[in-house]
């Protein structure tokens, strides 16, 4: 009796996940990301218009409530670490398309955050205790160089352009710095990870992270462009300049990420 030969099973060792890989990055080519982002935006004006028209519509709120209830001003901050990443995400979606091909659509990437809110929930949430750990480290500041309360705006301002209070103004810029460097290294490409690779928030952060520690100068350069673009936006009569600055910034963000990160199957490369 002939015993029929059954046929191989197929193999069920699964595949390995992709992983990634830190690429080679230039001290050049954070102005090759603003290329690439200006590029993005010129290819879809009207989804850009809209959110740059957000994001200045929360600078100017911002200044507003500076000027007349500074008190509220870290509230109002608050609010804005907890709306601005779901509108940098609608741009990195903007971006993704049409590196794909796909349509643009407003409403696509109003509602890309949708199967991304877990790990966005989460790096919102390490942002607002950032953001709450540098109100509260002003506040030491605030207490230990002005001894009749908390200033009220007019006396901030005295107090920064006033070189008698170099003392305030270092030990200020020392705790902006490092916590501004917290928040940059933490989601300088976090949100476009989550976003192209639906990964967790501790692992977004976290490769984020080493983007800044293994690629420190393109990072620096990248972050100084950043500040120095915001800054000159936000100098123009009634922050106009961020209707244009704030979209740009989130195209060429997409850029920066992907041009820190390939992935593949396989064993990481070291970097």
């Amino acid at each position: 009796m002939t015993v029929p030969v059954q046929p191989a099973a197929p193999d069920a060792t699964p595949q390995p996940a992709a992983v990634r890989r830190l690429l080679p990055v230039r001290l050049t080519d954070p102005l090759r990301w603003l290329r690439s982002g200006w590029s993005d935006l010129r290819a879809a004006p009207g989804i850009g218009l809209f959110y740059g028209v957000c994001f200045w519509l929360m600078a100017v709120t911002l200044q507003a409530v500076f000027r007349n209830k500074p008190e509220y001003t870290i509230s109002f901050v608050s609010g804005c670490f907890l709306v601005g990443p779901f509108l940098a995400l609608g741009l990195y979606e903007v971006s993704r398309r049409r590196e794909q091909g796909l349509p643009q659509s407003l409403g696509a990437s109003l509602t890309c955050w949708e199967g991304h809110l877990g790990s966005m929930g989460m790096l919102v949430l390490v942002l607002l205790l950032l953001e709450l750990l540098w109100g509260r480290a002003s506040l030491v500041v605030f207490a230990v160089f002005f001894n009749t309360g908390m200033p009220t705006t007019a006396s901030v301002m005295q107090a920064v352009f006033n070189p008698k209070n170099w003392q305030f103004i270092g030990a200020y810029l020392l705790v902006g710095w490092v916590f501004a460097a917290l928040v940059f290294s933490t989601c300088v490409v976090a949100l476009p990870m989550i976003l192209d690779r639906d990964t967790d928030a501790i692992t977004a952060g976290l490769a984020s992270m080493q983007v800044v520690a293994m690629r420190t100068g393109p990072m620096v350069v990248w972050g100084a462009l950043i500040v120095l673009l915001v800054l000159g936006a936000m100098l123009l009569p009634w922050a106009a300049g961020l209707l244009v600055i704030g979209p740009w910034l989130g195209h060429a963000s997409w850029h920066a990420y992907r041009g820190s990160f390939a992935w593949r199957p396989g064993t990481i490369t070291p970097a």
